[in-house]
């Protein structure tokens, strides 16, 4: 009698966490909901890592948030160029991004050129737009440690008809508060490189990464982003962001 009491207490415990369990939609959604500015002004060093050499730039960033679930971000780099990328990322629409040359001339991004590379680093202009969670479809797949903590891990596969330079992806989603501390890239199904969020502060109640490393994953290269300083929820007009502005 003792035995089966504790076979079916086993058995309530199993089906009690198994009810309870996220899933990969819910994961992200919970990631998703997580705090975010109206506004951020940021400086950024970018290190570009190739074979013996490290290209070093600076750049600022400068983002709003505006109506109609519509996010604009401009980058401006101070050194060793003066290269301006402005990017408007519109829900459930296509992204627009327009680059100024330091010839001053303006130049719009076509959607065939998002898998390209942005200033020689190892970013390219698709992952500087922002990510829209209902462009994909999330399976949860297990638990993993990534970047030293334990995760949920969820496959995203974009869905069908969407437009994007990577077909899959799989999201490390650090499980103390639902922040996305790796992301591994996947291309024509093979690994094709991977994102690590780290030095993760928490200001004015907004999770930062202060340090993000984009690495190819056969090892033979990596960008690392280093921020120097954040600001968010200050004023920043609406004027910066646009195309005009870049002239």
């Amino acid at each position: 009698m003792k035995a089966r009491a504790a076979i079916l207490f086993i058995l309530l415990c199993f089906l009690s966490q198994s009810l309870w369990a996220y899933t990969g939609r819910e994961i992200i959604e919970k990631s998703d909901a997580l705090p975010e500015a109206k506004t951020a002004k940021s400086i950024v060093m970018m290190l570009i890592h190739q074979g013996d050499r490290v290209i070093e730039k600076e750049f600022t960033i400068l983002s709003k948030k505006f109506e109609n679930d519509e996010d604009k971000t401009l980058l401006s780099f101070q050194k060793p160029t003066r290269i301006k990328l402005l990017t408007h990322s519109k829900k459930g629409g296509d992204d627009d991004q327009w680059l100024r040359l330091s010839s001053g001339k303006v130049k719009r991004i076509a959607s065939s050129d998002k898998g390209k590379s942005f200033v020689n680093s190892h970013f390219y202009y698709e992952d500087l737009n922002s990510r829209d969670i209902d462009d994909y479809e999330y399976k949860y797949i297990g638990d993993e440690t990534a970047v030293g903590v334990d995760c949920y891990k969820v496959e995203s596969i974009k869905k069908a008809g969407m437009k994007k330079v990577y077909d899959r992806a799989i999201l490390y989603v650090r499980k103390s508060d639902f922040f996305i501390v790796r992301i591994d890239f996947y291309q024509k199904g093979e690994f094709h490189k991977y994102l690590e969020n780290s030095e993760i502060q928490k200001i004015d109640n907004i999770l930062t990464p202060f340090r993000v490393v984009m690495s190819l994953a056969n090892g033979k290269g990596r960008t690392e982003l280093k921020v120097t300083s954040v600001l968010y929820n200050t004023e920043i007009k609406s004027s910066e962001f646009n195309k005009e502005a870049l002239r």
